[in-house]
């Protein structure tokens, strides 16, 4: 386990809450991070909008905000080292991992470069292969081609 640092937002909401049949109040200050930025507008959002709906509290808008910071947090090199160092607490949930979309273009240039044939061996002639690269037949337009002398 690393330690880096990483870009969160801070939600600060500054608020004046009474306590109950008193006419003064006390400022507090919430803060709580958010890894993203839309997350932390909408939850200000409904925080001032629950609070202005309290007889005791008044919320200062002003004072109240999303902004960037960075903050030192552990980071893992896998999930299972994150469940192995993380597993035995209490309150830790592991993410859902979803499988990642299959990349049928690499499978498909995977099954042509097999069917044909090096281009040293069939003289240039289109399509083959050099490498991983695949050369397909002419366009009828003119093509440069560059090589760099070593």
């Amino acid at each position: 386990m690393d330690t880096a640092w990483i870009q969160v937002f801070v939600l600060t909401l500054s608020e004046c809450v009474a306590p109950a049949g008193k006419t003064v109040c006390q400022e507090q200050v919430l803060q709580m991070q958010f890894v993203d930025q839309a997350e932390c507008e909408l939850a200000l959002q409904q925080l001032v909008t629950l609070k202005d709906g309290a007889e005791n509290v008044i919320v200062y808008k002003d004072k109240s905000h999303c902004a960037p910071s960075a903050r030192q947090q552990p980071v893992y090199k896998s999930l299972s080292e994150a469940n192995e160092k993380l597993g035995s607490s209490p309150d830790w949930i592991a993410p859902e991992v979803a499988e990642p979309p299959a990349d049928f273009t690499h499978g498909s240039h995977q099954e042509r470069l097999a069917a044909l044939s090096s281009c040293e061996d069939v003289g240039g002639v289109a399509p083959c292969k050099i490498g991983e690269i695949i050369i397909e037949g002419a366009t009828g337009q003119t093509v440069e081609v560059w090589h760099r002398q070593q």
